[in-house]
């Protein structure tokens, strides 16, 4: 049965419910069984770490990732959604050395890598509940159970599969590289790592003089952000094609050389130098310099300490020299290799450690972090002469994306996968994939991509997958392990897991006589082992060989546009690496979530709500849609505002709820008023032939057309917008303008269409909206679903609306010629309305005539079909049409669009302005057949001129009609005033007030009500308006109205006193029509009669089935509980059973036996007797007579069945009052004695018993024998004679409402 729908609704707290249903019903799981057997749609799910709590940027892709697996289901494939942690690296590591105060490697090695790789493992999941909740909270279905973490030993051997099918191949060397290097975390940083977390910083510029060992007067200078890499200064370089000078500083009389595009970096005006000499840069090639510090003097001997050139030497910045650290920069280092100034073999000049600490080497500042040197290096530059100019300089510059600490670029021993080779690959592996949006593909990771370099993937690190190359101390011979069983062999140790406390002591015999190998330190960059999910989440090829490689790649990924640089180029580089193929078909890149100030959401700022607090105040739902419909999904940024997911309560989910409540309310109403019993069958529904019946299907079917078609390419942005438009086309359409048929106004056939066309359209925007909206969807359906026939639902299990299908296009219901027409009506309609708002009318105020003027002929008889809905909305008697504007003295007229036009005149927009505004009627229709004219010699199109109607001011329209026009059709309104139509519009305000009224009492159009009026003064206008509305007011509020005084014996449900139109109204609202009530004929409440035989004694009497009407429903446990409270059957176990004769005697219960027990009897009389049970319908039983005995007695004989009720009863009426203790009905049966002869009640017995029936134990109460309560019962009656007879009971009211 479906239920009655409140007028107000918690989204949250409904959302809630909605979970606690999926859970119980395991309906995510229940799903998973139900499409084992259909296509497989594959989705991979990158993983986070656990070590946060999740944000919007989560959120986001979650809701994505979410939206499209739903709408795959539902489209009839079979998605796996495993949930994945990323477990190891950075963010674990560096979690640990703030909580134990671990400052570098010596520390680690102190307290010993198990009991540092335990304390990670301790913390790697803290947080792994709290996403659960959440991501579980947003309505998002992925398992949990079944995730993969980057620790499981599977997961690892597959990595070590991964890296050995790389090293087969010959992808794998080891090099020395300047690298991003993070100090805090002291390990080197892949080149996309590095590119994550930049930030604006003001850093030490100097200048610095490099005196020419051939004339110590002239100096080279150079210029750094650096300071503290000039003590590893090994060159200086310069571009050989630019010119260089030798320039006399005239303040200081010193010589120096420099480019000389950049004098200006030294010099403010020309009057401060003089340029001596001029040159190319090569002619400086080779010239030897006095080095700034003598640490590594001995340099010189192998060619350091001299001038190179590269043209990587730029003129933008800088002196045009470059002071060349070839181990903490990457252009110095190819520099200074190619010049044979340090070889690849030899030991690094990199007096830094890894905690970014100067070392020994360097005397002066060792020991001091290279960024706090600074200072103190440019104060020893400056004692020393050798500081040309000290500045700061704001730059953009690399921050660790884990520490947020600056990263300095350092050479270090690394493992590489060669990348460079396969850059063409890679790119032509992403031109296969499909890009939302598409500019991504191209631009942002296609330039990433052709930058490609080669991919650094250890880590001098502990918490990780150690790199799985066992080595000889000479590194000459290489065993590369991949996998478990291949370690084992290798070791002869049996190994349960691979991190490095369980494997590094493990050595491999030479096969060269070296001895040992041992494994070599470092291990992997997280990233590759993200990159490797797609077959390690398998733990391929080890398991699952057939049904990886039948559903790889993916058909679908997700993440935000940082992982342009992150997991999509891992994913991509490795699946090319091992197959030459892309790792995905499809993947969506959104945008980042920023606070709504634009900047970066900070929690230390605490500048964005709490996600947790939103979802709490305005539901999963609507964060969802409001995510989902905005720039964030095309990759652009969102700037977070509260407001907006608010507004998306209120713009669309309230205006949805408030279509799918009118429809419950009008389905119930129909089986109220007409015994209808509604049950929807697409295949058998009715053709409605109703115009707006048929757009709104029409209109319904292009959607889901459009939406199937949308989601195919992965466009969700546009797909939520005209599923935000649809529900305002349904709601402040169809429902508005079909309000009076859905109430059943123009028949019950014509209802039954209506309803049949808003049940099919809600029901089939549920399913649509399903994957996008999974709890307003789900928490609809569980109602609608009693209104469907069970024979129309294709889907075996139907229980969740998850369950289903999307609905299919029926192309048959497609009408664009409608969907236009009705486009004309809403175009008039809304410009009606303008009008109506501009001069202050009301649209309870009916109006003469609408006049509407277009040119197509077409277009007026599809308005014309459309009469009713425009006569309605708009509150008129007539419309007219015409395509002649002259008729009703209608001119056109242009105004500028000032914003296009005054950007592209300028000076010029003011003289043609005037020009505009002087063109002709004649003109401008031109104008807007060819959409182009020329004003002044300027040729102006469509977008530059705005076209305005006015009317001949001499004409007589002028004063009769309001105009107003969009770029197709002109509408006018009749606005002069008629006394007929203004008291109709007062009806129309008193209709107005009833319905607040009724709206602020929570009242359903169910509800039998009264209304009573009184006007103050009596007799005036507004009393005489209502008076001769009386009909027209019933018709719409469908509830009578009735003069005061209200009668004493009304129940009350809300009065209110309010002004109108200079008179005082009063209304009142009592319960139930104005008709006279009428006594009951019978017991109000259904009851049985009993015969019990317990304890040797029997005893007859009654049980009230429920108490009062509707309430205090008993169950058979109920049942039983009751006996021994009237019976006194002491605690007694009993049976009851059900028994009667006669020759076409039924049975209507559940029976415990196996088959109705059955005794030949004389004359062919057959006895049905069955005992009850917890799952007897008790109502089905009202009127019968059952027997109790105790449990050991065997079952009884038929019983003798009575005609009436046992015991004496009266019914009771609540006359002026609600029931208290959550009941609701009014009207109640009490017995006067039970058992039969027994406990009968006294006149005081009696008062006291039925204010109990209501729930009104504690307040005085009268009964009366009638219903305008004026006989009131006696207090010396003989309550005997009232048996059988109906009460009528008022409530005395209390002291604080008297």
């Amino acid at each position: 049965m479906v239920e009655r729908v409140p007028e107000s609704i918690n989204f949250p707290a409904e959302e809630e419910k909605v979970l606690r249903f999926w859970e119980e019903n395991d309906c995510f799981q229940e799903c998973l069984k139900q499409s084992k057997n259909r296509p497989k749609y594959t989705f991979y799910d990158g993983p986070p770490f656990a070590t946060g709590l999740p944000h919007y940027g989560h959120i986001l892709a979650g809701t994505i990732k979410d939206i499209v697996t739903r709408f795959s289901h539902q489209s009839g494939f079979h998605v796996d959604r495993r949930f994945g942690w990323d477990c190891h690296g950075l963010p674990v590591e560096y979690e640990i050395d703030k909580t134990l105060g671990i400052k570098g490697p010596a520390d680690v090695a102190k307290m010993g890598i198990a009991e540092y790789n335990k304390q990670c493992r301790n913390i790697v999941m803290r947080y792994s509940n709290e996403w659960e909740i959440s991501v579980k909270r947003m309505g998002r279905w992925i398992d949990f159970k079944n995730d993969y973490k980057t620790l499981y030993p599977w997961f690892m051997e597959t990595v070590w599969w991964v890296f050995k099918q790389l090293y087969v191949k010959g992808l794998v060397y080891r090099g020395v590289k300047v690298m991003p290097f993070s100090t805090a975390c002291n390990t080197p940083l892949s080149n996309f790592e590095s590119h994550q977390n930049y930030k604006d910083v003001q850093d030490p510029s100097v200048i610095v003089n490099f005196p020419l060992l051939e004339d110590e007067n002239v100096s080279l200078i150079a210029w750094t952000t650096t300071p503290w890499t000039l003590p590893s200064n090994l060159a200086l370089c310069v571009n050989p094609e630019f010119l260089y000078v030798k320039v006399k500083d005239n303040t200081t009389g010193k010589t120096y050389i420099m480019m000389e595009a950049r004098l200006a970096a030294l010099f403010k005006a020309e009057s401060e130098y003089t340029i001596l000499d001029k040159f190319p840069g090569k002619t400086l090639k080779g010239k030897k310099y006095k080095p700034l510090f003598d640490y590594f003097a001995q340099c010189g001997e192998r060619g350091a300490f001299q001038v190179v050139m590269d043209n990587y030497v730029k003129e933008e910045e800088g002196t045009g020299v470059v002071h060349q650290a070839p181990y903490f920069g990457a252009d110095d280092h190819r520099v200074c290799t190619e010049y044979n100034i340090i070889q690849r073999d030899q030991a690094p000049i990199c007096p830094v450690d890894a905690s970014g600490c100067f070392t020994s080497e360097v005397t002066d500042f060792a020991g001091q972090y290279v960024k706090d040197a600074d200072k103190h290096i440019i104060k020893w530059l400056k004692e020393k002469g050798r500081l040309v100019n000290a500045s700061s300089f704001k730059h953009s510059y690399p921050f660790c994306w884990r520490s947020d600490t600056p990263l300095i670029y350092k050479a270090v021993p690394s493992w590489f996968v060669r990348v460079e080779h396969m850059v063409e690959k890679l790119l032509e592996n992403n031109g296969k994939c499909y890009w939302i949006p598409e500019f991504v593909r191209e631009k942002r990771f296609g330039n990433w991509l052709r930058d490609a370099r080669d991919w650094a993937v250890s880590r001098n690190r502990y918490w990780g997958t150690p790199i799985p190359l066992w080595v000889s101390d000479d590194f000459e011979e290489v065993v590369c392990v991949g996998s478990i069983a291949e370690l084992e062999e290798f070791t002869g140790v049996k190994v349960t897991d691979l991190h490095r406390e369980s494997i590094d002591h493990l050595t491999i015999p030479s096969r060269c006589g070296k001895g040992v190998l041992r494994r070599v330190t470092e291990v992997f960059d997280c990233w590759f082992e993200s990159g490797s999910m797609p077959y390690a989440q398998a733990h391929y090829p080890f398991e699952n060989r057939k049904e990886f490689e039948d559903t790889f790649p993916a058909d679908f990924i997700a993440e935000g546009i940082d992982q342009t640089r992150g997991w999509f180029y891992t994913l991509l580089v490795l699946s090319t690496a091992l197959f030459g193929k892309p790792p995905f078909k499809n993947v969506i890149v959104n945008g980042l979530v920023l606070a709504s100030d634009g900047q970066k959401m900070s929690k230390r700022k605490k500048n964005y709500p709490d996600p947790g607090l939103v979802v709490q105040s305005y539901g999963a739902d609507a964060l969802r849609l409001y995510l989902i419909n905005s720039p964030v999904v095309r990759a652009e940024n969102l700037r977070f505002k509260e407001e907006g997911v608010r507004d998306v309560l209120k713009d669309v989910f309230l205006p949805w709820y408030n279509a799918y409540r009118f429809l419950v309310q009008n389905v119930q109403r129909l089986h109220k008023e007409e015994d209808v019993q509604f049950l929807y069958n697409e295949n058998t529904a009715k053709k409605s032939d109703n115009i707006m019946d048929k757009w709104i299907q029409s209109f319904t079917q292009s959607l889901i057309q459009f939406v199937k078609a949308e989601m195919e390419a992965y466009r969700l942005y546009t797909v939520v917008p005209r599923l935000v438009k649809f529900v305002d086309m349904l709601t402040n359409w169809y429902v508005r303008t079909n309000r009076r048929r859905l109430k059943g106004e123009s028949g019950a056939e014509d209802c039954l269409w209506a309803l049949e066309t808003l049940f099919s359209v809600l029901f089939s925007m549920c399913r649509l909206m399903a994957p996008f909206t999974p709890f307003i969807t789900e928490m609809m359906y569980q109602n609608l679903r009693h209104l469907i026939d069970p024979a129309s639902v294709e889907e075996k299990d139907s229980r969740s609306i998850h369950y289903l299908m999307l609905p299919q296009v029926r192309e048959s219901l497609i009408d664009k010629r409608i969907e236009s027409a009705v486009s004309q009506m809403q175009s008039v309609i809304e410009l009606g309305r303008v009008i109506r708002d501009r001069k202050t009318l009301p649209v309870k105020y009916p109006l003469k005539e609408v006049v509407v003027i277009h040119q197509d002929p077409e277009a007026l008889r599809d308005i014309q079909s459309l009469q009713k809905y425009i006569l309605e909305e708009l509150n008129v008697r007539q419309l007219t049409l015409s395509t002649d504007k002259d008729k009703y003295g209608i001119r056109l007229r242009a105004e500028p669009d000032h914003m296009v036009l005054g950007k592209r005149l300028k000076g010029a927009f003011k003289a043609i302005t005037a020009s505009i505004k002087e063109l002709t009627n004649e003109q401008l229709e031109a104008f807007q057949k060819t959409g182009s004219i020329t004003v002044d010699g300027q040729d102006l199109g469509e977008e530059d001129l705005r076209l305005m109607y006015s009317f001949n001011q001499s004409s007589d329209s002028a004063a009769q009609y309001e105009a107003h026009s969009d770029s197709q059709v002109l509408v006018l309104l009749d606005v002069t005033p008629d006394q007929s139509m203004v008291d109709e519009g007062v009806a129309r305000e008193v209709i107005n007030r009833i319905q607040k009224l009724r709206k602020k009492a929570h009242l359903v159009p169910s509800d039998e009500i009264t209304v009573y009026y009184h006007c103050q003064p009596e007799g005036e206008y507004l009393d005489s308006v209502i008076q001769a509305h009386t009909d027209f007011i019933l018709a719409t509020t469908k509830a009578p109205l009735v003069p005061f005084p209200v009668p004493k014996a009304a129940s009350v449900i809300i009065e209110e006193k309010t002004q109108l139109k200079g008179s005082d109204v009063e209304l009142t609202i009592v319960k139930g029509s104005s008709a006279p009530r009428v006594s009951l004929n019978g017991p109000a409440c259904t009851y049985v009669n009993l015969k019990v035989k317990v304890n040797d004694s029997d005893q007859d009497g009654v049980v009230l089935l429920e108490n009062p009407k509707g309430d205090n429903i008993l169950n058979f446990d109920k049942l039983k509980e009751v006996c021994r409270s009237v019976f006194g059957t002491n605690n007694k176990e009993m049976r009851v059973f059900n028994g009667g004769t006669g020759k076409s005697s039924l049975l209507l219960l559940s029976l415990s036996l196996p088959s109705p027990v059955m005794f030949h009897l004389p004359e062919f009389v057959c006895v049905f007797i069955a005992e009850l049970n917890s799952k007897t319908d008790l109502q089905a039983l009202s009127g019968k007579t059952l027997s109790v005995m105790s449990s050991e007695s065997s079952s009884p004989g038929p019983a003798s069945t009575a005609e009436h009720l046992l015991c004496p009863y009266i019914n009771l009426l609540l006359c002026n009052a609600q029931p208290a203790e959550c009941l609701t009905g009014e009207v109640g049966t009490l017995l006067l004695a039970n058992p039969t002869g027994q406990n009968g009640l006294d006149y005081s017995g009696l008062l006291s018993e039925a204010a109990k029936v209501f729930g009104l134990r504690s307040r005085r109460i009268r009964l009366y024998q009638d219903q305008d309560l004026t006989q009131e019962l006696p207090a010396d009656l003989s309550v005997k004679s009232l048996d059988t007879k109906t009460v009528f009971m008022r409530v005395l009211p209390t002291t604080a409402e008297a």
